[in-house]
């Protein structure tokens, strides 16, 4: 009788001790599953807004965000700089970005500088060519750009130049502006690129 009951208390033992070691292989199977049915980090990340801090972006000043992968430029324009947009009109494809490249740019950078405030011009840092990132030449008649360059960018694979609203030059190989990404302003410091009002 006494054997009973030690057989009948290690018996609930080992199927208390199984029960348990199996729930937490279910966990522990069912944990990762689960997980890989949400987007990774990555995906998220591709698809997320990026926010970009212009407090300290000086007068002049270039600064650079990813958005979806993509580099994204914010330039701090100076009252010179977009008084010089009106003195290359006569060089870019389209001066008022609406032929080639209306698309390229939401409703509200449909103008002489391409953006919401003409302090701040944003666009994707990617050449409209073959896709190589141009670099920033901010600086006025340059030797290597010539007497005639007022500022902009340069695509060192190809040649190809935009100004500084990111308007390409006439015959060069990039066919079309920059683009300008959807955005928005959050407060007077803090852009957010990725979300504007039209799609907020």
């Amino acid at each position: 009788m006494s054997n009973d009951g030690v057989n009948k208390g290690r018996r609930r033992f080992l199927v208390g001790a199984t029960s348990v070691v199996g729930a937490v292989g279910a966990v522990g199977v069912a944990v990762p599953f689960v997980a890989s049915w949400k987007p990774s980090a990555r995906a998220r990340a591709a698809g997320a807004p990026a926010t970009a801090d212009i407090s300290k972006l000086e007068p002049g000043q270039q600064m650079t965000v990813e958005w979806r992968g993509k580099p994204v430029w914010i330039v701090h324009r100076t009252e010179e700089m977009l008084a010089n947009l009106s003195q290359v009109e006569d060089r870019v494809s389209d001066p008022t970005s609406t032929g080639r490249s209306a698309l390229q740019q939401p409703a509200y950078a449909q103008n002489e500088h391409r953006s919401r405030d003409p302090k701040y011009l944003v666009v994707i840092g990617i050449c409209t060519h073959l896709g190589c990132s141009p670099t920033y030449r901010p600086e006025v008649a340059p030797s290597d750009l010539g007497e005639n360059w007022m500022g902009g960018f340069f695509c060192p694979c190809h040649g190809s130049r935009f100004d500084l609203a990111g308007r390409v030059y006439s015959g060069v190989p990039a066919p079309t502006n920059l683009e300008v990404p959807p955005y928005s302003y959050e407060n007077e410091t803090t852009i957010i690129v990725g979300v504007d009002e039209e799609n907020a």
